[in-house]
């Protein structure tokens, strides 16, 4: 080989080699993991003054605030996923939390707050506000709302960030069994967000997402989440998120046998006078509700019938006495005076010196007039009364709708959980305004009541209310329908009077009548003894508390014996 040859085999062998290096080296590069580092604070985002959220597994959609030190939650977020017995008065600046036997308050900004359990208050002070508000916005301690919530918390900085478990139960984790890297992607050149060390517990995440060839999303104790390579882990395995929260107890002031309650309509203090003759005829009654007081402005004042005499009376007859009031006045606008805290407070108070000063038994809210707007007022209205009642020995029942969608804002479930009785009124199914004639309470609309009562409310706590009533439904010629009520005796002789001869109808459980007068139909669904005992045996069947009537007065005597059948 010449000299020439010999030159170009050398070169071309140190090109080889020269394109040889550079590949590896390009492949080494490619095959090589990233050892650029990522800080946190350019992963985790957040402004001066803001906190990450870190929601058990996944990063909240909202910022929160972190003000000298104390973090800060958004009331909706408070109350939407920690507890919504958490309450904001947008007109008085200020927030409410109801224990089953304290009222907590503090103003937006301060650090001293009230606590009353009967109409009394003391003052306490904390370490921080326990609310801020700017503009719109409402912000609460997370610190105070843990005090009384089911969750834990953990603040970590650099960048700030709060790591949040509300949700308890069974979890997903895995071990580090070699020391590694999380990294911010599925690539081993992704940047590091975290060195591992072997042993390192971490928790699965982001299990929604399709798998990530040899990755695994996980999450660090302190909330930062990444990629780790699978061959650097162990086998997973379930660990239980516990709580040790202790839910409130919302002790009840129920009666150990069933509840025998009948309504008395007042209409002046005069009602004491035939109130014997009245009672008279009952037999198993426990409980009479005369309906003695008024809202009549939206500052919470009240009228009242309250008679001292007729309590000691009731009493004297072996009856307790719980005091209605009712929201009927139409100048009254609900929302305007629930929506205020000092309005509420005023209400409840005057409510609690009533019973008090007249020595009743019991109060009986019967609210038929809450616009869908109002019903959270109404329900914490509801809860700061409870407390008073209950440290004062009063007991407290509500009167209700049966339910349904439209009447929601009720919250029954709530109810059943923070008052001593709820009244489900289950008549007026077709009533005086109804456009159509039909029975005042069908067996299977009062089935309904009852069935759709014990869904959401404990059955210890349920009283289910019948009608002592009939209606008289006029239908005219041109097509109009009215009608009028009339306690059991004066619908019997209508009847008579016109020579009806009822039928049994097994759909309405009720007897029916009709007849022509004037050109006009008149038909009726006659509440007699046969109607109440179908409604009386479902009741029953329910093992429900007990029940009611609207009301003493309109029943036939006769009425008794069978309420006694059931109900003694």
């Amino acid at each position: 080989m010449d000299k020439r040859s010999k030159i170009a085999v050398i070169g071309t062998a140190i090109m080889i080699i020269i394109i040889a290096v550079a590949l590896t080296i390009t492949i080494i590069k490619r095959l090589s993991p990233s050892d650029e580092v990522m800080e946190l604070t350019d992963y985790y985002t957040v402004g001066d003054g803001e906190v990450l959220v870190i929601m058990q597994d996944h990063i909240y959609d909202k910022k929160e605030l972190l003000i000298d030190g104390e973090v800060y939650i958004d009331y909706e977020t408070v109350v939407n996923e920690f507890n919504h017995r958490f309450y904001w008065d947008y007109n008085e600046n200020i927030l409410t939390y109801t224990t089953p036997d304290e009222i907590l308050q503090a103003e937006a900004g301060s650090s001293n707050y009230s606590i009353t359990k009967s109409m009394i208050k003391t003052n306490g002070r904390g370490n921080y506000p326990i609310a801020k508000v700017f503009a719109d916005k409402v912000y609460i301690s997370i610190d105070f709302v843990s005090k009384y919530s089911d969750m834990t918390y953990k603040f970590y900085s650099k960048p700030n960030r709060v790591v949040i478990d509300y949700k308890w139960g069974d979890y997903l984790f895995t071990e580090v069994e070699k020391a590694t890297q999380l990294r911010q992607d599925a690539s081993i050149k992704s940047p590091i967000l975290r060195e591992l060390a072997a042993g390192t517990k971490l928790m699965y995440v982001g299990m929604e997402e399709a798998p990530k060839k040899g990755f695994t999303m996980l999450m660090t104790e302190d909330g930062v989440m990444g990629y780790v390579r699978n061959k650097h882990i162990k086998e997973s395995f379930y660990e239980t998120k516990e709580s040790d929260y202790v839910p409130p107890k919302y002790t009840a002031q129920t009666r150990s046998g069933k509840i025998n309650l009948v309504f008395h309509q007042v209409f002046n203090q005069d009602a004491v006078n035939n109130l014997e003759a009245l009672i008279k005829p009952t037999k198993s009654l426990d409980v009479l509700v005369p309906t003695w007081f008024s809202i009549i402005d939206n500052n919470g004042t009240i009228s009242s019938l309250a008679n001292e005499a007729y309590v000691e009376k009731a009493n004297g007859l072996g009856l307790e006495v719980w005091g209605l009031i009712d929201d009927f006045n139409t100048e009254v606008s609900m929302n305007e005076l629930l929506s205020h805290t000092s309005r509420r407070e005023t209400l409840s108070n005057n409510l609690v010196e009533a019973a008090l000063k007249y020595k009743l038994n019991g109060i009986n809210i019967d609210f038929e007039k809450i616009p869908s707007v109002a019903g959270g007022h109404y329900i914490q209205f509801l809860r700061e009364l409870s407390v008073k009642c209950r440290n004062n020995g009063i007991v407290l029942s509500v009167d209700n709708y049966v339910p349904s969608s439209y009447t929601a804002q009720y919250n029954r479930e709530e109810q059943g959980i923070i008052v001593d009785y709820v009244i489900i009124m289950a008549y007026d199914e077709y009533y005086a305004g109804s456009e159509v004639a039909g029975p005042v309470a069908s067996i299977s609309f009062t089935r309904d009541a009852v069935k759709n009562t014990l869904d959401i409310v404990p059955k210890e706590k349920t009283i289910i209310a019948i009608p002592f009533y009939s209606r008289l439904w006029k239908e005219a010629s041109d097509g109009t329908v009215s009608s009028e009520s009339f306690s059991m005796t004066p619908a019997s002789n209508i009847l008579v009077d016109n020579q009806v001869e009822t039928e049994w109808d097994d759909s309405s459980g009720y007897y029916y009548g009709e007849y022509e007068k004037d050109g006009a139909l008149y038909r009726m669904w006659q509440e007699e003894e046969s109607s109440i005992e179908e409604k009386l045996k479902a009741i029953y069947e329910s093992d429900v508390a007990g029940i009611a009537a609207w009301k003493l007065g309109l029943e036939k005597e006769s009425i008794w014996n069978i309420i006694t059948r059931y109900f003694e």
